[in-house]
């Protein structure tokens, strides 16, 4: 990848060089200020003040400049305006054609300078980060609090920029009117009466999706797909980075990683309505039923790892091998119930867990999609797991039989087995004759040839960069940066800077090549405060949910003598919230709050569905567990999403890539909160089921709680 600093300077637009962020002064600020404090030149107050002062300048300068530009923009549209109102009287079909081309130059111009803006923003809080990196201070929370709640906040105008909306609305009204003035429609009808002509055009959907990025606006694809924490990229992509993706992309190769997914969920949850009964069944506790659920997730942690770094080297073999592992698996579950044998069962789960290839999943799409379509396939993983989640206990339903075929039994609590069983049988038939590996270059090879020619590694660095609009910005990056944009004694001096700062250990060492982490260790060291809170966060909502699904059946029979078709139904339910309530998240609440007002409020709803949960009067009733378990599940499904989604922003570019990727990373801290909630289940069902449900929700409670306040110390890092 290369880093930041770097791409920075490629990326510039030419004639507008004067007017970026000095990331290159900061960044020396930065070594300075460590090197004077190490010995005690100088004081924190005094280091403060000097860089808050330096950021101050230049944020102005890039506020100044982006109102100049505006004006231009805006004197270029009032005079199309006149232009427009001439042809009203006399409209001529060649002339309509050459406004309507002004206005798209307009357009392109007005996507220049968003490009301009959001590649500033970046740089921003990047030197952020890296201070409070370097000098150990909480800086960026000092300086976001006072600056961007100001009224005459600069600040504001980089991070949340709207006024190019207004913009945006004047060249998209234009254009459409245009449009029909050429066809010759005479209807006239305005965007404003018809939202949905709001973007005919390509340039203007280009700048819709640069806008909506730059003011961290979404929709309902793009807030799903994020619980994918496929990571985003960071700077426009160079134009054949899209010919990589294409080279190694097979739809019917993502439709089966997608079934995998989808297939993992069901066996996941088909169990979760009868594993009290199954357990009872085969002499033990009705409580075991979280060792029995929790065993497949103690398996996923290794799993997890294995899968990711078996990704590196191949996707099909290890699909192959997860799904061999789950088929035995399942089969195993099924059979000890003739064998009455507990062993067995949780032998079968733990192979189950060691089947679990989401890693693989995730990986896929992430490496072999084109960008283009990366996002709808992040939103179809993410509704497979859904999808999956509600159709596990759906199934279990429908499993209310008994019988026997020669000495094997087919009944409520053997048929989720064999039917996952069978299911992963027709899967590795079909992943056998269809799937195809993808193509894959020798990175390694790549990466040394480059760097002893003195030359970027593109093929290696593309994920770094990040598309606006779908295509490539007629700025210097549209033909891939090839000609300098420095003279030759100005890049030899920074090509000596970028030697010099290779020393640091920061994983912001922004202008060397940084390469994916090969360790745990190593991508702990890259965790900021902000990650581990969401990281955190992330934990504590997967405990919830595990703790309501995995003791439900338990509960439920308890208090209310549900049947195991009540319990199924109850959880599918459950799981069929979950595309609906993103769908409002996505198209409507994420678009008026923001992201981080939503992540607290979440937290604090899930709390809410906590205290409902308690047994506090007697008698406990339904309408009181139902009302605070779709309470607290519906809040965790909206927390995981923008959880995620912040996730992907403030985590380091380095666990975008590799095996130890952030991709796992949440992907351990959910499991082992499924491992630890599964587990206190099973330690409570000793104290009896009369006490089980306080008992499990204390701990749940403290946890949430810890993390409301770990996101109020970290709130304004989230800017």
């Amino acid at each position: 990848m290369v880093a930041f600093g770097k791409k920075l300077r490629e990326s510039q637009i030419q004639e507008w060089k004067g007017y970026y962020i000095n990331y290159k002064l900061m960044k020396k600020k930065v070594n300075r200020y460590t090197q004077q404090i190490q010995v005690g030149e100088q004081n924190r107050p005094l280091v403060l003040r000097d860089f808050s002062r330096l950021l101050d300048s230049q944020i102005e300068k890039i506020v100044l400049f982006l109102l100049e530009q505006q004006g231009l923009l805006a004197s270029r549209i009032s005079n199309l305006r006149d232009q427009y109102d001439a042809l009203l009287q006399q409209p001529e079909g060649k002339q309509v054609s050459e406004v309507q081309e002004a206005y798209r130059d307009v357009g392109r111009d007005l996507l220049r300078l968003i490009f301009y803006v959001e590649i500033n923003a970046i740089g921003l809080r990047k030197i952020l980060k890296k201070f409070d990196k370097r000098l150990g201070y909480k800086f960026t929370d000092y300086y976001v609090k006072t600056r961007s709640n100001h009224p005459y906040s600069q600040l504001r105008q980089v991070f949340k920029h709207v006024s190019v909306v207004a913009v945006v609305g004047a060249i998209s009204r234009n254009l459409a009117e245009l449009q029909d003035l050429k066809d010759n429609r005479g209807s006239y009808v305005s965007i404003y009466d018809q939202p949905e002509l709001s973007h005919p055009d390509p340039v203007v959907h280009s700048i819709k999706t640069a806008v909506e990025r730059l003011s961290n606006s979404t929709n309902f694809l793009q807030f799903l797909g994020r619980h994918a924490l496929i990571f985003p990229d960071e700077l426009p992509t160079a134009s054949s980075e899209d010919d990589i993706d294409d080279q190694r992309y097979h739809f019917i190769s993502l439709l089966l990683n997608l079934a995998n997914t989808f297939l993992y969920m069901v066996n996941t949850y088909i169990i979760v309505p009868t594993a009290d009964h199954y357990s009872l069944t085969l002499g033990a506790a009705a409580t075991v039923c979280g060792v029995v659920i929790g065993s497949m997730a103690i398996a996923q942690v290794f799993s997890s790892v294995y899968f990711s770094a078996w990704s590196n080297r191949s996707y099909m073999r290890p699909l192959v091998f997860s799904s061999i592992i789950l088929l035995l698996g399942n089969t195993l579950y099924a059979l000890a119930y003739d064998l009455n044998s507990i062993s067995v069962l949780l032998i079968g789960r733990l192979c189950c867990g060691l089947g679990s290839a989401r890693a693989i999943n995730r990986r896929y799409i992430s490496d072999c999609v084109p960008l283009k379509l990366r996002m709808q396939a992040s939103a179809g993983f993410v509704s497979a797991s859904a999808l999956g989640m509600a159709c596990g206990p759906a199934l279990a339903c429908l499993f209310q039989t008994n019988f026997k075929i020669y000495n094997l039994t087919f009944n409520e609590d053997t048929l989720p087995g064999w039917v996952m069983a069978l299911a992963w049988l027709f899967y590795l038939l079909w992943l056998w004759t269809s799937f195809r590996e993808p193509y894959r270059e020798n990175y390694e090879d790549l990466s040394s040839q480059d760097s002893n020619s003195g030359k970027s590694p593109r093929m290696i660095q593309a994920r770094l960069d990040k598309d606006i609009g779908g295509q490539c910005i007629n700025v210097s990056v549209e033909n891939d940066c090839k000609q300098p944009l420095l003279m030759n004694s100005e890049a030899n001096q920074e090509d000596e800077d970028d030697v010099q700062d290779c020393c640091d250990a920061d994983e912001d060492s922004d202008d060397k090549i940084q390469k994916p982490v090969d360790s745990i260790v190593s991508a702990y060291r890259l965790l900021t405060p902000s990650v581990k809170v969401q990281l955190f966060i992330y934990f504590m909502l997967k405990y919830a949910m595990e703790i309501l699904l995995a003791e439900s059946s338990v509960i439920t029979g308890y208090y209310f003598v549900w049947s195991t078709s009540s319990v199924a139904i109850f959880l599918a339910c459950l799981g069929l919230t979950v595309l609906p309530v993103n769908i409002i998240v996505g198209n409507y609440v994420s678009n008026m709050f923001e992201e981080r007002q939503l992540l607290l409020a979440s937290e604090i709803m899930v709390c809410l569905g906590i205290l409902l949960s308690f047994q506090i009067v007697v008698p406990y009733t339904v309408p009181q567990y139902v009302g605070s378990a779709l309470i607290t599940f519906v809040s965790a499904e909206v927390l995981e999403g923008v959880n995620l989604s912040l996730l992907s922003r403030v985590m380091s570019s380095r666990l975008s890539r590799g095996t130890y990727n952030g991709g796992l990373l949440s992907t351990e801290a959910g499991t082992l909160a499924r491992v630890v909630a599964d587990g206190t289940i099973t330690l409570s069902g000793y104290l009896g089921q009369g006490m089980l449900l306080n008992t499990t929700l204390l701990p749940c409670f403290f946890i949430c709680i810890s993390s409301i306040f770990a996101t109020c110390f970290t709130y304004n890092s989230l800017y």
